[in-house]
């Protein structure tokens, strides 16, 4: 068994559609990011790289390179199962933690969480997609932006 830890953050901005996890939630603004700025895929994406020992997100979609401007996290994260596959490794779990003031995630909670498993190759009950707030504290207290943080285990394959 290997584990990997991921974090991402993100500001919002105005005219810009919200992701997380694969899923649009409607909300009055979105992510600021290279790519579509899906917060919470990215910090998956990174928490898998970690526990295959594949560095990070941003050795492999750098936002220097304009080929990941507006991109799918989705696709991103199907790449790198496609990587951490070919080191012999398969997803066992991933719980996750969104940390936002708004919108509210529990309406888009299962939605999100089949998305994400859909994106990992796993069944549902697989992943787990967790949610807080900043309680007022910090950037994400403030309304700012959010944040995001996984865990991934991998086992061998057999």
């Amino acid at each position: 068994m290997r584990t990997g830890i991921g974090y991402d953050s993100h500001r919002f901005a105005a005219g810009r559609r919200l992701v997380l996890g694969g899923v649009e939630v409607a909300h009055d603004e979105g992510l600021a990011g290279h790519s579509d700025a899906d917060v919470l895929t990215h910090a998956v994406i990174d928490a898998l790289l970690g526990a295959a020992g594949l560095g990070d997100i941003g050795q492999h979609f750098p936002d220097t390179d304009e080929r990941w401007r507006d991109a799918d996290s989705m696709a991103l994260l199907r790449h790198v199962l496609g990587l951490v596959g070919d080191r012999g490794l398969a997803v066992e779990h991933v719980d996750t933690t969104l940390v936002l003031e708004r919108p509210k995630v529990g309406p888009h909670r299962d939605a999100i969480r089949v998305s994400l498993a859909a994106g990992l190759g796993v069944p549902p009950e697989r992943v787990n997609v967790k949610a807080t707030t900043g309680e007022g504290m910090g950037f994400v207290g403030r309304g700012e932006g959010a944040a995001a943080m996984a865990v991934a285990t991998l086992t061998t394959r057999e």
